[in-house]
């Protein structure tokens, strides 16, 4: 069964499957993020606050957003290659008020894990983007899963994650 967290001091509500929990319990994460780690499995959700990365929020726009982050994800892993497998590009617009659509994406990245020298390990990343132009914000959820087994499945649980989120608190955004 999903368990509702509060992000944000309560501004983002997000509904999760299993054993999550927040990372600033026990290490330091920086003000524009909220970390939630599995107790039972590798998996990380990270939720970031960045500025919005261009313009535009139709489905074409929103691709290359998605893209954009997975990109940036990459740089920021170190990762030694990456793969896109697929997109799923939304038009993120909404009435005021209400949280947009996220355009989604799935794929790998080879990286070094868990001070390891040489091997590199294949990391599952779903990402998903909402733009909130009106803030001049791209709101970013990643999930790093390093074993994941049923694709399918994860992929349905990432798609479930995200349509579940809420901005309860715009001013979050000021």
């Amino acid at each position: 069964m999903a368990r509702e967290h509060s992000l944000f001091g309560g501004a983002i509500t997000l509904a999760l499957e299993g054993d999550f929990m927040d990372a600033s319990d026990f290490r330091q994460v920086p003000d524009n993020q909220e970390v939630l780690l599995s107790g039972s499995t590798n998996v990380s959700i990270i939720l970031e606050v960045l500025q919005q990365v261009a313009d535009g929020t139709d489905a074409p726009a929103m691709d290359q957003a998605v893209r954009f982050h997975f990109d940036s994800l990459a740089h920021d892993n170190d990762a030694t290659d990456m793969q896109i497998d697929w997109v799923d590009a939304a038009t993120s617009s909404a009435a005021d008020g209400a949280t947009p659509r996220p355009s989604l994406l799935h794929g790998t990245q080879k990286v070094k894990k868990f001070g390891k020298i040489t091997e590199e390990d294949t990391v599952h990343i779903w990402v998903a983007v909402w733009r909130l132009p009106s803030k001049n914000v791209d709101l970013v959820l990643s999930r790093n899963n390093p074993s994941a087994a049923d694709l399918d499945a994860e992929s349905q649980a990432f798609r479930t994650t995200a349509g579940s989120l809420r901005i309860v608190d715009w001013s979050l955004f000021a």
